[in-house]
């Protein structure tokens, strides 16, 4: 318990009261306890209208019904995976060594384990181009989130990233959870509402002058004014919870899906519980599979990535990890 009340201690501590929008009754909501000890929210299926008339891979904007499902309440933490680690001797991608065959030309001595990290530009020559921002760092890893100079001690409670797609998929199968499906995902953000409005929250992107998720603000990607309290990733509930006790649905860090990432689906998507396609194609990059992503992340901004806005879709290649991607789980009743 004592941990339950520094945790939400913490986000009050950063926001403030909790705006109005946000004030529930917590004794109305059920929860569950899963093995890793994350605390997961019920989420009582219904039918909601998915999907969003501001992005060309969301529409059409269709009905959809969800069964009832247990969701974790945050993003998995640092300290979760590592008990994963440490229990299991998981290898993460970012942490394997790299299969000369696999690249053919590339220089051999160049093919060592690391991961993408981001790292703000001096000079920036238009937004086309993302590896202005983005650098393969060897050694860069869950462990050591920015490079192998960075470490995750003394953030147990941030949001363990750097993880490609089967990395997330390993823990939620250890510990007897799944990755949702994307229908499940937004149907918890949307929480009840439904209305088209621009943010999961609302119309606002703050409230009481206050930000409302963990995004970029300032001049994306060199100047980030921080104005949220953070640079990259906050701890979990640093932000307060959606009307059914979920944190985080919005920015922090990218969330995996369990579906295959294809902008067509919505158009053929079944009404009942929908899994995703049956593969993957995405038409500006057709050779790489990717799955769903969903939330947006501490780099999103009106500037470049908008998608952290309600019905939005994201989309990553599932051997790619990021340190701006993560996830959580959620349980069948």
């Amino acid at each position: 318990m004592q941990n339950a009340v520094t945790e939400d201690s913490v986000a009050l501590c950063h926001m403030g009261a909790i705006p109005s929008r946000f004030v529930q009754k917590t004794d109305s909501l059920s929860h569950t306890q899963g093995k890793d000890d994350i605390r997961m929210v019920l989420i009582e299926g219904g039918v909601f209208q998915m999907g969003s008339s501001n992005f060309s891979d969301a529409q059409p904007i269709h009905a959809v019904e969800v069964s009832t499902f247990y969701m974790d309440e945050h993003e998995v933490t640092n300290a979760q995976f590592k008990t994963f680690v440490d229990a299991t001797g998981y290898v993460t991608v970012a942490e394997r060594p790299l299969d000369p065959n696999e690249f053919p030309g590339v220089d051999p001595s160049m093919l060592v384990p690391g991961s993408a990290v981001f790292a703000a530009p001096k000079e920036v020559k238009g937004l086309d181009n993302y590896m202005q921002w983005w650098q393969y760092v060897p050694g860069a890893s869950w462990k050591h989130p920015e490079g192998p100079n960075s470490s995750i001690e003394g953030k147990e409670k941030y949001p363990v990233t750097q993880l490609a797609y089967q990395d997330a998929e390993a823990y939620a199968k250890w510990v007897g959870k799944r990755l949702p499906t994307e229908a499940e995902w937004e149907y918890a953000a949307k929480a009840g509402k439904h209305t088209n409005e621009t943010y999961y929250w609302g119309s606002e992107k703050k409230e009481e002058g206050k930000w409302l998720a963990n995004i970029y603000q300032g001049d994306f990607p060199s100047n980030n004014t921080k104005e949220d309290g953070f640079e990259t990733t906050a701890p979990v509930k640093s932000f307060p919870p959606n009307t059914y006790g979920l944190y985080d649905m919005e920015g922090n860090v990218w969330e995996w899906c369990a579906d295959f990432y294809r902008p067509d689906y919505y158009a053929h998507s079944p009404k009942l519980n929908p899994k995703g396609p049956t593969d993957s194609h995405d038409p500006q990059e057709p050779g790489l599979i990717k799955r769903v992503q969903r939330g947006g992340s501490f780099l999103c901004n009106d500037q470049y990535c908008e998608r952290y806005k309600a019905g939005s879709r994201g989309k990553g290649e599932i051997n790619s990890p990021t340190n701006n991607v993560g996830f959580r789980c959620v349980k069948d009743i």
